[in-house]
């Protein structure tokens, strides 16, 4: 059979290439990319013309760094975003109505309330019910009692803190590994609900325009939740899939390495944890502050082990000291793997000593970073890292030092949405306070490059798609303006019109009002 011929004419077209940014039209073959021209005249024999009426197109839209099942499990359980205070917090919690055994939630940020979350203050608005709920940034859980009880006081780990009152009881809080180990061991979800959570989220995110994520939550086995959608039904989402460095023994012994998979489902790279976060106090700082959950030492061995066997590391480092770790660990392992071509990564990139910063450049390691973050956090960073601030969400300042800049939600930290993202490292700010450190604001190109140029560079897919060029994956999304000839206050218009996976409408098909 003859492959489908498509035109997009009369609108513009961002290719986010630099040897031809912009072009009237684009034609389409089957799943791929035949050419982005003038006007259609030059384009394939009768083909399905879409007039796009000044709409704007762009490469499908990647999420460098998102938790995806985990997301869609969290948007059915208490959202606890934005709680003002523990009685606000504790109301939300109240009026939810709970799905299965265990009372789930995420969201809370505790730095600012006056009382302080609480096994017992938990207790009194879930009652025999088990309860877990992640903080904001996914290294804190707070449990009730009925949740403590099924430890048995079982909750010290390496790389775990929990915390405890005046007589040694649990409060309820526990951090780092402690957090998710109790989480693996005791909040249990059945296969079934993570395939219709994650199905859910799938639709969602190409709503939002998505259409490739790079997934961190191999720990729970999201590669066999993607695989069951990919097999019944089939995905409209690429997936470059992490799994814990832990693994790597038995990865090796199968002899599976990075990159194995088809065009949606593909293993991707090792994950590693060198400290906590902002938001938990644990970040691992150069004062010696923090949770050093892998010493440089340790990482320096997992990069040469994961080297030998074919696989690219993405490294967790929030705080500056943790950060000098992780690149010390890849500079003084570069002869293992960059003959390699292996593509390295450090997540988050949040707190650096500026004399580290241009490190990552010369290392030829990239920087999956967190536009929305900078908005989000500044008030906890002013606060908790006054003397930090030249190198904290230092964006502006990575591009130009060369580094590679990807980014990503970090959902369900913050909400996945790709557009958003793209307006935090643009504007720098959610509210009508100025932009925060603008020094490290971006252009809107940059923001759209970090979105989609950058992550199929780091999966090793620059040569399949996150341009829109010929012979590349038809993978595009239609919005209803052009975000960079649009005023930086006017963002919040650019709307997903469209979108289109391998040459397919996944989302709102032509025609269009």
């Amino acid at each position: 059979t003859s492959l489908r011929r498509v035109i997009l004419d009369n609108g513009v077209v961002r290719t986010m290439d630099p040897s031809l940014p912009t072009a009237g039209a684009l034609a389409i073959a089957g799943d791929r990319i035949a050419g982005a021209v003038g006007t259609h005249e030059h384009a394939l024999p009768t083909p399905e013309r879409v007039d796009l009426r000044g709409r704007c197109v762009i490469p499908g839209l990647a999420d460098a760094h998102v938790h995806f099942p985990t997301w869609s499990l969290a948007r059915r359980d208490v959202r606890l975003d934005g709680a003002a205070s523990l009685a606000e917090a504790l109301d939300r919690v109240r009026a939810h109505r709970r799905r299965g055994a265990w009372v789930r939630g995420t969201g809370w940020r505790d730095a600012a309330w006056a009382e302080k979350p609480h096994r017992a203050a938990l207790d009194e608005v879930t009652g025999e019910a088990p309860a877990a709920l992640w903080s904001k940034d996914y290294h804190s859980l707070w449990l009730n009692s009925a949740a403590l009880e099924r430890a048995r006081g079982d909750l010290d780990v390496e790389g775990g803190v929990v915390e405890r009152d005046a007589r040694g009881e649990p409060t309820g809080i526990l951090r780092e590994e402690s957090a998710w180990r109790f989480r693996e061991r005791f909040v249990t979800v059945s296969e079934d609900e993570w395939v219709s959570a994650t199905r859910e989220g799938i639709r969602l995110a190409n709503e939002r325009g998505v259409t490739s994520i790079h997934d961190k939550d191999g720990w729970l086995g999201a590669h066999a939740i993607f695989g069951r959608i990919h097999e019944r039904e089939g995905l409209t989402l690429r997936v470059w899939q992490s799994l814990p460095h832990e693994k790597l023994p038995e990865l090796a012994a199968l002899g599976l390495r990075s990159r194995l998979g088809d065009e949606f489902l593909r293993l991707g790279y090792l994950k590693a944890f060198m400290d906590g976060t902002l938001g938990s106090q644990t970040a691992w700082l150069t004062d010696g502050s923090g949770v050093v959950i892998t010493s440089g030492e340790q990482l320096a061995e997992i990069v040469r082990a994961a080297a030998a066997a074919g696989w690219p590391l993405a490294v967790h480092a929030i705080g500056d000291a943790a950060n000098r770790a992780a690149l010390d660990a890849f500079e003084s392992t570069r002869a293992a793997w960059e003959p390699l071509g292996l593509r390295h990564r450090v997540e988050h990139c949040q707190c650096l000593d500026p004399a580290d910063l241009p490190r990552f450049a010369s290392l030829g390691v990239a920087c999956s970073v967190q536009f929305s973050h900078a908005p989000s956090d500044r008030d906890l960073a002013e606060r908790f890292w006054p003397e930090r601030l030249e190198g904290a969400y230092a964006f502006r300042s990575l591009l130009a030092s060369g580094a590679v800049v990807a980014n990503g939600s970090d959902a369900p930290v913050e909400e996945l949405d790709p557009l958003a993202g793209v307006r935090a490292g643009v504007r720098r700010t959610l509210d009508e306070r100025p932009a925060w450190r603008p020094q490290e604001t971006l252009t809107v190109e940059q923001a759209l490059a970090a979105s989609t140029t950058a992550p199929a560079w780091l999966a090793g897919d620059e040569r399949r798609r996150g341009r829109l060029l010929p012979g590349l994956l038809a993978d595009l999304v239609v919005l209803s303006r052009d975000p960079v000839a649009c005023p930086l206050d006017e963002l919040e218009s650019v709307e997903v019109v469209a979108v289109m996976v391998g040459g397919r409408w996944v989302v709102n098909p032509p025609p269009w009002d």
